[in-house]
């Protein structure tokens, strides 16, 4: 009789409906075909999206509704370069000799969730001291809030180039750092930079192929990588599966890093015709960042807020690369979606569609460079940037039609992450 009430019991538990979330949604934008729909429903159950239908359904006795009737539903966003560990401010140049890494840390979950609440519920993150890859972590296991992250831990650059931790400090700080910390200096240190990041927990690789603008150095353009050392790196990295990214502001240095194979190019900014013939013959992506060359522009011509050394770059290097971007976008060259926050304040990303509209690009491209496309270049394009049966439940809202005005996605009124609302304004 025991057994028989136990097996009782047993099916009656297994009978139970796990609890589903209806949202009802006045508009869904079809990334994958470029339209928007209207009236449907979408079923969330766990952290996939179980179905959508037409109409609005009704929910089970148990379930949650959540209506979205009067706004726009789109997938999570994707940027694909940010900065996740740190804010550009007058401080931060002197923060690297200030700062403990708990000090980084429990920054960094406060920058996590702002970006999550402005709708990224996914993010490459291009480089920082490490903590990236521990938050990443956090963040995996519910401890933190946040965007998923796919990250480069840290960026991997050449002796006194863009991204040498030790550039700006005194003669005694400066030391001879090498591969563990990211500098590299022939072909077999990249290859053992690489395979470092990949026992350290990176999942991308990035380097900085020329000079830059915020580091502590006159040369915001030059070429910094041989190509035989970009060879190196990027088919190790292809042996670990790890997608590749290089910063690049100078054209020789954009030239070897196409040649050599490197996927996307961040910033781009003095990109010639050449180079971007080069880079739709390579299938190689323009990540355009538009919104840190505005913000690194302004901001220095406010005495102080960057050392003295960094403000002719900024005020040089800002203010090209939308129209950069403009002529590449006309002729063709990929176009993924990234912002470099960090550089500037985490959290307003979505100003970079409205720069990208701007300059030509149809605000509908624009929506699909953060979610398709960029979900393409992180290899989860079955399960990310696209609403539809089977992918993740990143599910994001917002209060206008985003492919008439693009601007409403500086204000994503709803954000669900993983099957989870963070957000509902």
């Amino acid at each position: 009789m025991k057994k028989i009430l136990f097996l009782l019991i047993v099916i009656s538990f297994s009978q139970l409906k796990a609890q589903d979330t209806y949202l009802h949604c006045g508009k869904i934008v079809d990334t994958k075909n470029g339209t928007v729909l209207l009236n449907k429903t979408i079923v969330v159950s766990g952290n996939k999206i179980k179905s959508i239908s037409d109409g609005f359904l009704k929910a089970g006795r148990k379930d949650v509704t959540v209506d979205l009737k009067d706004k726009t539903v789109l997938p999570g966003l994707i940027d694909l370069h940010v900065h996740i560990e740190s804010e550009t401010n007058p401080r931060s140049f002197v923060a690297k000799y200030t700062d403990n890494e708990a000090d980084i840390a429990f920054q960094s979950t406060v920058y996590a969730k702002r970006t999550l609440m402005a709708g990224f519920t996914t993010v490459r993150d291009l480089g920082g001291t490490g903590v990236n890859i521990a938050l990443r972590k956090a963040i995996d296991a519910g401890k933190v809030d946040g965007p998923r992250i796919f990250t480069a831990g840290k960026i991997i650059s050449s002796t006194g180039g863009h991204g040498d931790p030790t550039n700006g400090g005194k003669a005694e700080l400066l030391g001879d750092p090498g591969p563990k910390d990211g500098v590299v200096n022939s072909p077999e240190d990249g290859r053992k930079a690489v395979r470092q990041r990949y026992k350290d927990g990176a999942d991308v690789i990035k380097i900085t192929a020329t000079g830059g603008v915020l580091s502590v150095a006159k040369n915001g353009s030059n070429s910094q990588f041989t190509i035989e050392e970009i060879q190196s790196i990027v088919s190790t990295a292809n042996d670990y599966g790890m997608l590749t990214a290089a910063h690049a502001h100078g054209d020789e240095g954009m030239k070897r890093a196409v040649k050599a194979g490197i996927k996307t190019i961040e910033h781009g900014t003095f990109m010639s015709d050449e180079t971007m013939e080069l880079m739709k013959k390579h299938k190689s992506y323009m990540v355009p960042t538009i919104s840190a060359g505005k913000y690194v522009a302004e901001k220095a011509k406010i005495d102080g807020f960057y050392p003295d050394i960094i403000v002719p770059k900024a005020l040089e290097v800002g203010p090209q690369l939308q129209g950069t971007f403009a002529r590449a976008y006309k002729k063709g060259v990929p176009i993924a979606f990234g912002t470099d926050a960090g550089v500037f304040p985490h959290g307003i990303n979505g100003r970079e569609f409205g720069y990208m509209v701007e300059a030509g690009m149809p605000a509908i491209e624009a929506i699909q460079s953060a979610t398709v496309t960029n979900a393409e270049l992180l290899s989860s394009a079955d399960e990310l940037g696209q609403l539809k049966e089977g992918f993740f439940a990143d599910i994001v809202a917002v209060n206008d039609d985003p492919t008439k005005n693009v601007k409403t996605l500086e204000n994503v009124v709803f954000v669900m992450k993983n099957g989870k609302v963070y957000k509902n304004e």
